[in-house]
């Protein structure tokens, strides 16, 4: 059962830093109460800090009790739209782009599941379609990619030969530590733990510990 508000802090805050933080995040819930209205689902409260920008906001579902942390960008525009779970945070500055704002092909999409969050000044490129499970930790500056430059023929400007798309998927309680790169095609199995500076470029099999670039296998989790 999901605790309430005030169970969420922990022995040693004291009746002022409590108080404080209502004040903090009243400011908060303002700002969420204003996008609430052009986004195309949300099942709580959002909570918004200073200077977010959320684009095509009617490509948007939220769930329950969302954060979305000062600075943040999330560019909606994508077919599959942006999916976020139940008391899921967005950190500072974190951008999530699944199509450019200026035109260029429209991208897939992010679904990102219960109780996950999006580390501070992490990059979500979700041209192709990127899953995240439930409880899955990030820390920050974390970048994922969905797509690849095609560069086979070198007679040809690179940015000419188009991109290959490619789904990531990240399933459930998964952490991936910070300044750790995901590229496209890759799947994190169930579990799994990536460690800090890491550049994942192949599947991760369930309970892993990677760690490396390219990131290699480490340890199980699970006793043998």
């Amino acid at each position: 059962m999901t605790p309430s508000i005030p169970k969420r802090f922990s022995e040693g805050w004291t009746q002022q830093n409590k108080w404080l933080t209502y004040y903090y995040l009243f400011f908060f819930f303002i700002r969420g109460l204003c996008y609430l209205l052009f986004i195309k689902s949300a099942k709580g409260i959002l909570l918004i800090g200073k200077n977010v920008r959320i684009s095509y906001p009617s490509h948007l579902q939220l769930g329950k009790d969302t954060i979305i942390e000062d600075g943040a960008e999330i560019n909606c525009l994508s077919s599959q739209g942006i999916k976020v779970g139940d008391r899921v945070t967005i950190g500072k500055y974190a951008l999530i782009r699944p199509s450019n704002l200026y035109g260029g092909p429209m991208g897939e999409g992010l679904v990102i599941g219960d109780h996950s969050n999006i580390g501070p000044y992490s990059y979500i490129g979700c041209s192709g379609k990127i899953s995240i499970g439930k409880h899955v930790m990030m820390g920050p500056r974390v970048s994922i990619y969905a797509e690849n430059h095609v560069f086979d023929n070198p007679d040809i400007l690179m940015k000419h030969q188009g991109v290959e798309i490619k789904e990531v998927i990240i399933e459930d309680d998964c952490w991936i530590a910070s300044n750790s790169i995901i590229l496209a095609g890759v799947t994190i199995g169930k579990g799994s733990v990536v460690a800090a500076g890491s550049v994942v470029t192949e599947n991760v099999a369930p309970y892993s510990v990677v760690a490396g670039v390219p990131a290699k296998w480490i340890k199980s989790r699970k006793a043998n």
